[in-house]
């Protein structure tokens, strides 16, 4: 059992109270991390703050220099960062799972040290020259869920880092441990005071915190609420990637036999404990009981275990207060008439193990459809007309991601324009990308992460005007 320190001014930092984090597969003691104090937390803002002076002027390609370096500290660290990932997440070691994930955190950092924002040139008359420039925000509050710890501080801190930014990361309380290694190894890469990160309650404050210019925030919508309320009074710069109901759309003609693979991957994917995963499936009535087959001829084949058996393709639900949500919705949906194919009872012994669970012949309205299950739990509802079925789709609160299913191209396209969300994918599901925009529409979120958009919104425009 190791304790992991706060890094604050490129030093590591303990505290007298302690966090413990356990196993969500044995409900034993991973390690323990420090309850940060009031005084840390204005230790690591003001940090960020000094450190910003000199790296907001440092040339761009030091930048990229500096971007390139953490992924190769990244990479010469990945076993490591993935053994102690799987035991406080929970999530394999294999598949889709920590070791994909170190490899989406390599990536990630080289493709953004390959964007850039040159100034622009929105005039060049013989009267006037007129150029728009981009200016890093200042010092980024990046807080981030446990579903994805490491990527998810990635997306966050990489883009800040590479427009001259600089960080305070705020890891959730479930998953701390990954994320305090990760950022002392990123320090390697970084002049001290770039990238901090604290632990505990106390990042709480950060949002409302006066030395913050900007809040990055992916988890529930009813926390990226409160987020937004505590930035208000300092009109912060936000971006909020939240919560997802995600539909999935089979047309008629969908070749059930070649995309069956690819929509349970798009539901099960983290053990369905993504925002942008498949949470509906909404599947017409000619092709309902040929969908349902297939997909639980895959689904119950998948071994489910300790994510340190290198066998094991899923592992448990990271948490007992979401392993109990999920267990409460899919008993909602049985006790009224929902057809359960596989799964659908807790494991029992230790760990928060809930198998792969499909529930057929449930409908619109019922908690397992309408609300967000973040767990390995998919509904499948029927439908007869296509205009009804995108009307169902689009009337819930979310809108970040949604799918449609076809062998027709141009019609998949018609019909996932017409779906309300931030994001839609035609054959898939899920699939993000560094170069192509992400994020949410209506209760989803704010703003954009990814591509040249989501660099932008790390940095505030200024218009310089030359008269000649």
């Amino acid at each position: 059992m190791t304790n992991y320190e706060a890094i604050i001014g490129g030093r590591k930092v303990d505290a007298e109270q302690h966090i413990e984090v356990i196993n969500p597969a044995t409900e034993e003691l991973v390690g323990t991390c420090p309850d940060c104090t009031d005084e840390q937390l204005e230790a690591a803002v003001a940090a960020a703050n000094k450190a910003f002076k000199t790296w907001s002027k440092t040339p761009d390609q030091s930048r990229v220099d500096a971007l390139n370096a953490m992924a190769d500290f990244v990479e010469a660290n990945a076993e490591e960062l993935a053994q102690l990932l799987t035991q406080e997440q929970g999530k394999p070691l294999n598949g889709l799972g920590s070791r994909f994930e170190i490899e989406g955190c390599i990536g990630w950092l080289r493709a953004t040290a390959g964007m850039s924002l040159p100034v622009k040139t929105l005039e060049d008359s013989d009267e006037r020259e007129a150029l728009l420039l981009r200016k890093p925000v200042g010092v980024v509050a990046s807080i981030t869920p446990w579903n994805w710890p490491l990527m998810i501080a990635i997306w966050h801190l990489a883009p800040a880092i590479r427009t001259g930014c600089t960080v305070v990361v705020k890891p959730a309380s479930l998953t701390p441990l990954s994320t305090l290694r990760l950022v002392e190894i990123l320090n390697e890469a970084l002049p001290a005071g770039v990238l901090n990160v604290v632990t505990g309650d106390v990042g709480h404050k950060l949002p409302s915190h006066p030395g913050i210019d900007k809040v990055v925030f992916t988890g529930s919508t009813p926390v990226g609420r409160k987020v937004m309320a505590n930035a208000a009074d300092g009109l912060k710069r936000l971006t909020l990637e939240l919560g997802g109901n995600d539909a999935g759309i089979l047309l008629p003609d969908a070749n059930i036999a070649d995309m069956a693979e690819g929509i349970f991957w798009g539901a099960f994917i983290n053990n369905g404990q993504t925002c942008a995963a498949l949470k509906r499936l909404y599947v017409h009535e000619s092709q309902y009981e040929e969908v349902c087959a297939a997909l639980t001829e895959i689904a119950a084949n998948m071994p489910v275990g300790n994510g340190l058996d290198e066998n094991n393709i899923f592992g448990p639900v990271q948490n007992k207060k979401q392993f109990n949500l999920v267990t409460e919705l899919v008993e909602d949906a049985k006790a009224q008439g929902g057809r359960v194919l596989c799964g659908g009872q807790p494991q029992g012994g230790e760990g928060f193990f809930y198998p792969l669970t499909l529930v057929a012949d449930v409908k619109d309205g019922m908690r397992l459809v309408d609300e967000e299950q973040f767990g390995p739990a998919l509904p499948i509802i029927k439908y007869t007309d296509i205009d009804d079925v995108i009307e169902r789709a689009n009337a819930s609160e979310f809108g970040l991601g949604g799918s449609v299913w076809s062998t027709d191209i141009e019609k998949a396209k018609e019909v996932a324009a017409q779906i309300d969300s931030g994001s839609v994918w035609i054959n898939g599901h899920g699939q993000v990308l560094p170069h192509v925009p992400f994020g949410g529409v209506k209760s989803s979120g704010i703003g954009v992460e990814f591509g040249i958009e989501g660099l932008e919104e790390y940095t505030t425009t200024q218009s310089m005007h030359i008269p000649k």
